[in-house]
């Protein structure tokens, strides 16, 4: 008889410390389920691209495996061509230092200095859906010496203030998209450049309007073109705006134009850019198209 008692305590002992362990594990999961969903959409690209560096494999989980739409061109849609990418990667692998991130509602985008088959710059922008990424643009160009001003594709200002301005500036941009750039309004020019503050980051191009100017003036003489045809996307952050634009370069060639502006006061102050030829459909990956 006891020893049917001790048998019959040690299940109930057992069920008990079962029954905690489940509950404690439930907990733990309810925790960790928790500081994932904290985790900023902003956040979950920067450990993303971290990750070229680290090895880490949790922020793949990230990215909704049964959706994420590709538009570099070079790249596989869905994660398989994500995938692709990172088995041929060289000896080595790929590194990304994250410069410039920044969140606009569904959307992250960041301004990365890259080692991928060679130093390059980047825009990359994310789209995000129930927390998790579902597509994916960029633009990318090999690294530069600096330009007249001495500057590069990755110094400059990084603080975002202003964030009660964020639409307001949005809009300045559109409007000097559209009224300068689409629609040849030069007048307009010193509406939206500060004329006497204007920080220029293209390899080009020298600082201040006149710099403007002397690009545009080399360009004319040469029978070179900066054509923009169609604006698709902006995207900002308080100070900092990002216009994603379509047009010819060069010789002429069909060309992806990523803008980044930094205002102060309504007026841009600051651009870095990355300008990248647009390949043949014949060469695409993926036919979802660069926009």
């Amino acid at each position: 008889m006891m020893k049917s008692f001790f048998i019959h305590t040690l299940l109930v002992s057992t069920v008990i410390l079962m029954s905690c362990s489940s509950k404690t594990n439930s907990i733990t999961q309810s925790k960790n389920q928790k500081k994932k969903m904290e985790i900023s959409n902003k956040e979950k690209v920067v450990s993303l691209l971290n990750s070229f560096n680290t090895g880490d494999k949790t922020p793949i989980s990230y990215i909704n495996p049964e959706k994420y739409i590709q538009h570099n061109l070079a790249v596989g849609d869905g994660l398989a061509g994500f995938g692709a990418v990172m088995q041929n990667a060289p000896e080595g692998g790929f590194s990304a230092k994250v410069v410039r991130a920044f969140q606009d509602g569904d959307y992250v985008f960041t301004h990365t200095e890259y080692d991928f088959f060679g130093p390059k710059a980047a825009f990359d922008v994310f789209r995000f859906e129930d927390g998790l990424i579902v597509e994916h643009w960029d633009n990318m160009i090999e690294v530069q010496p600096p330009n007249p001003s001495g500057r590069t594709k990755f110094d400059g200002t990084k603080e975002i203030k202003d964030i009660d301005k964020t639409e307001a500036n949005k809009a300045t941009i559109r409007g000097f998209i559209e009224d300068v750039l689409l629609n040849h309004q030069n007048e307009k020019i010193t509406t939206y450049i500060n004329p006497t503050n204007y920080l220029q980051h293209n390899p080009a191009v020298a600082d201040g309007l006149e710099g403007f100017g002397a690009a545009m003036k080399y360009f004319a003489e040469n029978g070179l073109v900066m054509e923009y045809t169609k604006l698709h996307k902006v995207l900002g952050e308080g100070n900092f705006v990002l216009a994603m634009s379509e047009g010819k370069f060069g010789k002429g060639e069909s060309t992806s134009f990523y803008d980044l502006f930094r205002l102060e006061n309504g007026q841009i102050v600051e651009h870095w850019d990355v300008i990248e030829t647009i390949a043949a459909r014949s060469e695409w990956k993926n036919q979802n198209g660069k926009f």
